[in-house]
């Protein structure tokens, strides 16, 4: 299965993607990933990119759908994949067209932004260790303390209410645009947010199938 997981920032698309891999048994991909292991691995297309991160500029699609298809040319991807975080906007999309990138759905998760903004202002990261928490669904056992290793609880900086509603208004303009695109191609696929993960993953695994 070849699935593309849309959704605003928020929505859960990584935490879905991490189940579906593990039950499928294909890998996720997603460009953060892709971008440093092609610049780590010094390939050509990887130091084009290297080259554009260095000088503090976006890395364009082209590159970042070269980068893409060399990933998916690897043999663990022979059986599928799922692709998080890209295509973003409707450019990419058409590229990865373009390129004979084929997919067999585009997964979007839908969700509210009110809920979102929720979501992500009650996560907590912890300084040293990274381990996550929410003060909600996942609260540490000492509020402001990590559980694993006792560090300092905090609030990063992409989950502020204000950065949050940024991301979300980006999503809207840039990536929304996408479930028409892919509505079109018969290829769209749309879930409702549930209330907690698993039922989340209850309702995508019926929409598959699997």
């Amino acid at each position: 299965m070849r699935l593309i997981l849309l959704g605003a920032p928020g929505a859960g698309k990584g935490t879905q993607a991490e189940i579906l891999s593990k039950l499928l048994e294909i890998p996720t991909i997603s460009t953060g990933n892709i971008l440093r292991a092609a610049v780590k691995a010094g390939t050509p297309v990887g130091l084009e990119a290297k080259s554009f991160m260095d000088a503090g500029k976006l890395v364009p699609d082209s590159v970042i759908i070269e980068i893409l298809k060399e990933r998916l040319s690897q043999p663990d991807c022979e059986n599928g994949y799922i692709l998080d975080g890209v295509p973003r906007t409707i450019p990419q999309a058409k590229a990865m067209e373009d390129m004979g990138i084929e997919i067999d759905c585009a997964l979007s998760i839908d969700i509210e932004d009110d809920t979102i903004i929720k979501r992500m202002s009650g996560r907590r990261t912890c300084h040293d260790c990274g381990a996550s928490f929410h003060i909600v669904s996942n609260p540490p056992k000492e509020e402001g303390i990590c559980d694993f290793c006792g560090s300092k609880l905090e609030i990063r900086k992409d989950d502020a209410p204000e950065t949050v509603m940024a991301r979300l208004k980006t999503y809207h303009e840039e990536t929304e645009p996408l479930l028409h695109f892919y509505g079109e191609r018969n290829k769209l696929m749309t879930v409702e947010n549930q209330s907690s993960i698993e039922k989340t993953t209850d309702v995508i695994r019926k929409a598959l199938g699997i």
